[in-house]
C-alpha cells in the first residue's frame, strides 16, 4: 500500500482521546498487524453516498495489492455506484472478522479507472464468474469493457486486533452482558501518515 493513513492519532492526542480509544504500539507492529488483518478478512463492506445522501453498502473483495492506490477493488462500470461515486468520492471500507471480533475501517476517497494495464496487472480468472460472457468483448477477459477498478486512497484508518484465544473472547463478551462492562478482547490502534512512510 502507498500513502494510507492521515495523521488521526496526531489530532485524538497521545493518550487516544476522542471516538476511538488508541493503544500504544510500535509502529512495525501496528503496520504488520493492520496488513495481516485486511489481508486475512478479504471482503469488506464498501461504503458510498447516493445523490440523496442515503449510503449504500456492499460486500467487495480486495484485489491484492498494486501501485496507485491503497486498496484495489473490481466492479462493473455500469453498476449504480459509479453514479454514486461520481455524485461523493469519499467512501468507507469496513473489514470484519466474527470469529474474533476485530476489524479494521478505512475511511478515504474511491477512483474509477479503467486502465486495460492495470486491469491486466490485477486480473484473476474468477472474475468471469462476475462477468459473463455476452460475446464479443464482453467475455470476462482484461479487455472487457465493463471491468472497472476502484483504487481507494485511505485518509484514516482506525483497527482492532485481538492476540486473545477464542473462548476467552467468548467469556469476556458474555461477562460484559452480565456485569454491564465493556469486554477486554482486544487493543484499537490508528496508524500515522507519518509512521506509515518513515517520517
Amino acid at each position: 500500500m502507498d500513502k494510507l493513513f492521515a495523521d488521526e492519532e496526531a489530532r485524538m492526542g497521545d493518550q487516544g482521546s476522542g471516538p476511538h480509544q488508541s493503544t500504544p504500539a510500535p509502529t512495525d507492529k501496528k503496520l504488520d498487524e493492520l496488513y495481516g488483518l485486511i489481508e486475512g478478512i478479504e471482503v469488506a463492506m464498501f461504503t458510498t453516498r447516493r445523490a440523496d445522501g442515503h449510503l449504500v453498502s456492499r460486500p467487495m473483495q480486495v484485489q491484492g495489492k498494486g501501485s496507485g492506490a491503497d486498496l484495489w477493488f473490481v466492479t462493473n462500470g455500469e453498476d449504480h455506484k459509479m453514479d454514486e461515486l461520481e455524485f461523493d468520492q469519499h467512501v468507507n471500507v469496513s473489514f470484519y472478522r466474527d470469529r474474533t471480533r476485530e476489524w479494521v475501517s478505512v475511511s478515504g476517497t474511491a477512483r474509477v479507472v479503467t486502465d486495460r494495464a492495470k486491469v491486466r496487472e490485477l486480473y484473476k480468472p474468477d472474475w468471469r464468474a462476475w462477468f459473463a460472457d455476452e460475446g464479443g468483448e464482453r467475455d470476462g477477459t482484461p479487455s472487457d469493457p465493463r471491468i472497472t477498478l476502484l483504487g481507494v486512497d485511505a485518509e484514516t484508518v482506525v483497527y482492532m486486533v485481538s492476540n486473545t484465544p477464542r473462548p476467552v473472547v467468548l467469556y469476556e463478551v458474555v461477562k460484559g452482558i452480565i456485569t454491564g462492562t465493556q469486554p477486554d478482547v482486544g487493543e484499537t490502534h490508528v496508524v500515522t501518515g507519518s509512521e506509515l512512510h518513515g517520517r
